[in-house]
């Protein structure tokens, strides 16, 4: 049940941007859904997780191969701004 509602708020998310227009297509809404369900079991609210995601999506080029999970691995920065935006706790 708590991956159905961070999917659905990840999705929400997506559908409607807190500031200007967003462009995700399927491709962005599976990788957020991976990122989602990667991070279901971290202690986080589903909304914490689904902005994390998006945020991190958002920050990856379109043309990227790697997974959100992995990407983060590699760009600390990115990893921390997103963290932030999302008041991650811990």
């Amino acid at each position: 049940m708590k991956l159905a509602t961070a999917l659905l708020t990840a999705i929400a998310l997506i559908a409607v941007p807190a500031a200007g227009p967003a462009f995700a297509n399927a491709d962005d809404d599976a990788w957020i859904a991976k990122c989602v369900s990667d991070n279901a079991d971290q202690g986080q609210s589903a909304e914490t997780i689904a902005v994390y995601c998006s945020c991190m999506n958002g920050k990856m080029s379109s043309s990227e191969t790697l997974s959100i999970t992995a990407w983060e691995k590699l760009h600390p920065a990115e990893e921390k701004a997103c963290s932030k935006a999302a008041n991650w706790k811990g």
